[in-house]
Parts: C-alpha cells; structure tokens; sequence
C-alpha cells in the first residue's frame, strides 16, 4: 500500500530536501549506493568480481532538464567504459542506461537520447563489454525499443528491460525473443495506471513467470531480475525444462539486497550479475528501492529512529 506514495515522494523536491538532510540518510543510501565517483566504485567492482560476481554499472540520474545535462550523463558514462577497459573484465562488467538521463523527453529526445547513447555503446563494444537499455514508465517504452533496435543493427548484443506489470510485456518478450536478443525481465518499479499494468502482486507474479517461461523457450538470452526466492526457484527449472545451460540465463539483483543469495547462485555455477548504481544524484533509485519491497523501507525507518 505504501509503495505508490513512496514512489510519488520520489517526484517530490519538497521531500527530496527532506530526506537528503537527515543526518541518517547517508549512512542508508551507501547500502543501496556504495559510491559516488568512478574512482570511487572501482575497488567495488574488484571486489564483487573476485567473489565470482559479475555487474551492470549504472550511473544514477534521471531528471534530466537541458542538451548539455544528457551529455554530461554520456560523458559520464565513457568515463566509466574508460575504467572499465584497465580492469579487462569484458562482460563480467557491463553498463545499465536510462534514456531519460540521456535527452529522452527533452524536446527532440528521440534523436538526442539516440544521439548520446551511440557512442556509449560503441566504446563499449570496443572494450568488449555492452550496454543494457533500462525500461522506465509505459510513455517511454516505444521510443526506448526503438532506440534499442536501432543500435541492435550494430551492436546486437545490445540488452534490454521489459516489465511484467505492464500488459503489453507479454506480446513485447515473444518479440524479442524470437530476435535473440539480451533481455532482463523485471516485476517494474514505476507507479503505472490501472490501465496499462496490473495493480496486484498476485498477479505481477503470474504474468513474470508467464514471460519468463516465453524467454526461456526463446532465441534470447534471458536475465532474471528478481530477488524473490520463489521466482528464482521457478526460473531455474524453467530453465532445466528449455534445455538451457548454466550460462546461457543468468540472474540480476541488486547490490546491497540479499548478498549471500548473489554468492550462493554463483557457487552453483550460475552466471550471477549485481545490479551496481553509483552517483550523486541517487535520490530517485533510492526511493524506489524503498517503493520495491517493505522491507527495504522499514531499515530506513528503523535506521532513522535509531539515530533519531
């Protein structure tokens, strides 16, 4: 119940205001957010590649008002590809992205985000690394396929995000899963109308193992993005069922949620990938991350009483 009010909050500057100065909030945020430079999330990426982990960095920003913000996000985003390429982990580390933080509804934000995206992918792909397009509310999905297979073209192990909540996700995972593409299936975090996503987790349930089972059965390589033990267990023997081996799927999740989980899986031989954000501008992830799951938002609460 709490979710969408949390999710409105994250909208809010009033609140944002609020929740950056308390003096707990810091010392939270580092658990969902463990930097704010590259130089910063370096020895992090050493640390979870070590432990047999792998990773998709995303650089946190969404409110993206001017040209020159989206292409300081671009820019960014080659510093990162540029510390990627000394660390040599080829897509044991790989890029998450937000059209929005890109142009993507600044006027013309078709062709701008397009425009500042490109050359993020190239140098990945130069680095032998890749980049997985993020899915943000319905109103931005049909730009951001498009977007997506645009850059397939080129650089077909382009990935992208799909959102079981979402009605039309169904139809868009037998697409491109017939087009062997890289996809992450999702539950969705955005605060979507009645209209265009179910509204109750039962049936968010069934819908994400109605999808993955599409993935599993596809020409793609699916990404299971979930935390929920139950789902993780009905992916694997999705799996088992399609014939897929150990590396042709693999499992997402965030960092800082249910660590031991990420090593387990990986111990199992399973291609593991931590969800890694780092930035400054960490106010909208967080407050999803508090909308996902109650849990998350009741250490914030206790956190804050604590120190209170």
């Amino acid at each position: 119940m709490l979710g969408p009010v949390i999710l409105a909050a994250s909208r809010s500057d009033r609140m944002r205001r609020l929740i950056s100065a308390a003096p707990v909030t810091k010392q939270v945020v580092d658990r969902f957010i463990p930097g704010e430079t590259v130089d910063e999330i370096v020895p992090i990426i050493r640390d979870l590649t070590d432990r047999g982990l792998e990773l998709t960095m995303d650089v946190v920003g969404e409110d993206i008002t001017t040209p020159e913000q989206a292409e300081a996000a671009r820019d960014a985003y080659l510093r990162l590809v540029d510390r990627l390429e000394e660390l040599d982990l080829g897509t044991r580390a790989e890029m998450s992205v937000k059209l929005s933080m890109f142009g993507q509804a600044l006027p013309g934000g078709h062709e701008l985000a397009l425009a500042n995206v490109r050359p993020v992918v190239e140098a990945a792909a130069a680095v032998g690394t890749t980049v997985t397009l993020d899915a943000e509310d319905h109103t931005t999905l049909d730009s951001m396929f498009a977007i997506h297979e645009e850059l397939r073209n080129d650089f077909p192990q382009t990935g992208c995000v799909i959102q079981a909540y979402l009605f039309r996700t169904e139809a868009d995972a037998r697409r491109l899963a017939a087009s062997g593409s890289r996809v992450r299936l999702v539950k969705g975090a955005y605060k979507e109308p009645a209209e265009v996503a179910y509204q109750q987790k039962h049936e968010i349930d069934k819908a994400y193992v109605r999808i993955l089972k599409v993935l599993m059965e596809g020409e793609g390589y699916p990404m299971i993005g979930s935390h929920d033990p139950r789902l993780i267990s009905i992916a694997q023997e999705l799996a088992h069922q399609a014939g897929r081996k150990l590396d042709e799927y693999e499992f997402q999740m965030l960092y800082g949620i249910r660590g031991d989980e990420h090593l387990r899986l990986a111990a199992e031989g399973h291609r593991m990938r931590v969800y890694t954000a780092y930035g400054t501008d960490w106010y909208g992830y967080f407050m999803r991350r508090l909308a996902e799951k109650p849990a998350n938002l009741r250490f914030f609460v206790r956190s804050m009483l604590t120190r209170g």
